[in-house]
């Protein structure tokens, strides 16, 4: 006979099921493997791009009908009004007291904002940036594959716009991560112009400057990882919604600033400028905006401090307050 409820009698209740970790608590991978595996992926397409473009008869033909040789001369200068301000240019960025000039500044907003490591790692990156350019432009062979509009003359990569790359992305381990918003657009639009620049002028192709943006973001990732490590920043830095949409409108507003200030500073570029010369220069850009974009978003917020002492370590916390240890 039941007395009462009609539940047996006798059963445990129920008690509180253990608690599950939060999705912001679960371990992700640090942000120094994710850049040491970012400067991987780099130096792979920086591989595959000088592997197609200078050994394999499609990369060179491609490469010539972009920016044909002249039919005068046998150069690569483009016959455009745009000539004399590229190598304009290309004079002043090549010049080595403005590129001394711009180092120290990296360096001085190390010292200024204690990143002192950091500005020095930063001017290392623009100097080995341009070394290695140099090494790979002159150990690297370009076979003779009967092309009319190529030459065995090797080029890749750009040294102008490795050194380019590099040095806008120095800025970006010294700088906090509200002025990087600031810089990374003008800054991918600087390393662009550089880039046409050199494929107006006839110093390059169209392979050599994608290289040097290339070359330029696998160094920039190799020391970002380094001083990561190093400095014990490795956070959790998952993007949510609103920054992913930050970032995709950022990387529309790259785009879209370059193109427009072509347009109104050149209004009959597409006249003045042959279609596959236009194509290059235009394809160069969004690159170049696209990876330093990517690299910059990558470290959006890291701030590339030395090791913290053990006093002043701080600890990831909960967003339900503290919690009781048992």
């Amino acid at each position: 006979m039941s007395i009462g409820s009609s539940y047996p009698v006798g059963r445990s209740t129920p008690g509180p099921h253990p608690a599950r970790p939060l999705p912001h608590a679960r371990a992700v991978v640090p942000l120094s493997l994710r850049l040491l595996a970012a400067s991987l992926c780099g130096l792979l397409a920086l591989t595959l791009t000088a592997v197609v473009f200078v050994w394999t008869y499609p990369g060179q033909w491609l490469d010539g009908a972009l920016l044909p040789r002249a039919e005068r001369g046998g150069g690569y200068e483009q016959r455009t009004v745009l000539v004399g301000p590229a190598k304009t240019v290309l004079a002043a960025f090549g010049s080595p007291r403005l590129l001394a000039a711009l180092l120290g500044v990296v360096l001085l907003v190390g010292v200024l904002r204690r990143r002192l490591v950091a500005g020095v790692v930063g001017v290392g990156l623009v100097l080995c940036a341009v070394v290695v350019a140099g090494v790979v432009k002159s150990a690297l062979p370009r076979p003779d594959l009967q092309i009319e509009s190529s030459t065995t003359h090797n080029s890749f990569p750009s040294g102008h716009v490795a050194a380019a790359t590099a040095l806008l992305l120095a800025f970006m381990l010294v700088l906090p991560g509200w002025a990087r918003r600031w810089l990374v657009v003008p800054g991918a639009a600087g390393v662009s112009v550089i880039a046409a620049a050199t494929m107006i002028a006839g110093w390059h192709r169209f392979s050599d400057a994608l290289g040097g943006v290339l070359l330029g973001v696998t160094v920039f990732c190799l020391a970002a990882a380094a001083l990561a490590a190093w400095g014990d920043r490795d956070t959790d830095g998952r993007p949510d919604g609103g920054s992913r949409w930050r970032g995709l409108a950022g990387a529309a507003l790259g785009l879209a600033v370059p193109a427009w200030a072509l347009v109104v500073a050149v209004p009959d570029l597409a006249t003045s400028v042959r279609r596959g010369a236009l194509v290059a220069i235009v394809v160069a850009g969004a690159s170049t905006v696209f990876l330093v974009g990517s690299v910059v978003f990558l470290v959006r917020s890291t701030d590339f401090a030395g090791p913290l002492p053990a006093g002043r370590r701080t600890w990831p916390r909960s967003s339900t307050g503290p919690q009781k240890i048992s």
